[in-house]
């Protein structure tokens, strides 16, 4: 029966989700941005400029064919500033959102698949974790520890699981009793190797989604947090805290508030949209 299950599964994803996917242009643009992001941000070498250097005598130079996106007040280049960003926003984003989607997953099996007085324990303690503001709870932690980019990684982690312990306790309680399941109980199986081998893989479509989106949630909090100088600190470059040197010479560098800004837009429209196309075609009340 798990078998079964399993294959049709692997048949829904080859047959259906891979051709709604395909066929839906919002998500392919996002999927483009995505993948965009990360050859930007792996080429960042390749323009052959530090992105600390500072030359005092090209400060607040304008776009040009020499610097495309100016440079800051300290004459450093914006365009590789931006792509050694990328770097660091995609870091935080995977890394924050992989620390969430473990903690949401294990207290979300555990709840999902035990129930009682275990599931009670769990959804009580996530009710707790939702009483606070999120970006507040991390402003709280922050200001207790040195701002770095581990320690915002990490904050922004273990703030965020909430929802994906929802979505995997809701799916572990619609799964525990099919007959997959009754079956590896009656022949001996674990919990351990029910919840894992079993439940899990089943489970996970809306994560999948829950993930793809907390990317850009992450990457916005992580901005947010350098702009108001508690993040990444300089001078490490970061969307967030290049927008504080451009809020300050906002009248005569626009640049160097547009186009941090217009990265983290992109960016962040780009995960929405693909985290908006994978539910849509993981979505069973759609037909072909």
């Amino acid at each position: 029966m798990a078998m079964k299950v399993k294959t049709a599964k692997a048949s829904f994803f080859r047959d259906v989700f891979w051709k709604r996917l395909r066929t839906n242009r919002l998500a392919l643009a996002g999927g483009g941005i995505v993948l965009l992001m990360f050859i930007l941000a792996a080429a960042a070498s390749w323009t052959g400029r530090d992105p600390g250097a500072i030359n005092i005598a090209h400060s607040l130079e304008a776009p040009s064919w020499t610097f495309p996106l100016g440079t800051d007040d300290l004459g450093r280049d914006v365009l590789t500033r931006i792509l050694y960003g990328a770097r660091i926003s995609l870091l935080v984003g995977f890394v924050a959102v992989g620390i969430a989607t473990v903690i949401g997953i294990l207290l979300g099996a555990l709840a999902g698949y035990y129930g009682r007085w275990v599931d009670s324990l769990v959804m009580r303690f996530v009710d707790i974790m939702l009483c606070f503001p999120t970006f507040f709870l991390i402003l709280a932690v922050i200001a207790f520890l040195e701002p770095s980019i581990w320690n915002i990684m990490i904050i922004i982690g273990l703030t965020s699981w909430m929802g994906v312990a929802r979505l995997v306790r809701a799916e572990f309680l619609s799964l525990r009793e099919r007959d997959f399941v009754q079956a590896a109980r009656a022949l001996g199986a674990p919990d351990a190797r029910i919840i894992f081998r079993h439940l899990l893989p089943n489970a996970l479509s809306p994560v999948l989604v829950s993930a793809t989106l907390g990317v850009a949630g992450a990457i916005l909090t992580e901005s947010a947090l350098s702009f108001l100088g508690i993040g990444v600190q300089p001078p490490t470059p970061s969307w967030g805290n290049m927008l504080i040197v451009g809020k300050q010479t906002l009248g005569t560098a626009w640049w160097l508030s547009a186009f941090p800004g217009l990265a983290i837009l992109i960016t962040v429209l780009g995960y929405n949209l693909l985290g908006e196309g994978i539910r849509d075609a993981l979505d069973p009340r759609l037909k072909e």
